[in-house]
């Protein structure tokens, strides 16, 4: 049975981003929503990730901080950032410990081969507690949606 549910309390983390380290509790009393995403500088992952960018603006006024969170290293996030102008936060999560805690790294199968890989997916966590969640995520008007459903009471 799923650990991950809407009203179950987030799982604790921390990961490294060009900003310092990101953790949970820095959030506290705070809505946070956690977008999952499968590599740097793939076409999905950076439609995603820019989308995002674009609505930094709107999530911040709203008081929502927005979180991506890859495998991907720090250094490769940074590269990223800066070649997409991207201003939303990324966290490195090289271990797969905060991907394997949201239940994000699963089982993908591509031409027949059966892989293991990260699901897009996003997480709007509020005081702690998950209050939406976006499975197999089709990039396209996602950011909108995810900001749309923050902003409802």
């Amino acid at each position: 049975m799923s650990k991950i549910t809407e009203g179950a309390p987030a799982p604790d983390f921390e990961l490294e981003s060009a900003g310092g380290p990101i953790r949970l509790g820095d959030f506290a009393g705070r809505t946070l929503v956690v977008f999952f995403y499968p590599k740097d500088d793939t076409t999905g992952c950076t439609t995603e990730a820019k989308d995002f960018s674009a609505l930094a603006g709107e999530f911040a006024k709203a008081g929502i901080a927005v979180v991506g969170v890859s495998k991907d290293s720090l250094r490769s996030h940074e590269k990223f950032a800066a070649k997409h102008g991207l201003t939303v936060q990324l966290g490195s999560d090289p271990s797969g410990a905060m991907v394997e805690a949201f239940e994000s790294w699963v089982e993908k199968s591509l031409y027949g081969r059966r892989y293991m890989g990260i699901d897009r997916s996003t997480f709007l966590i509020a005081d702690g507690v998950i209050r939406r969640i976006w499975r197999k995520v089709k990039v396209a008007g996602h950011a909108q949606a995810v900001l749309d459903a923050a902003r409802a009471p």
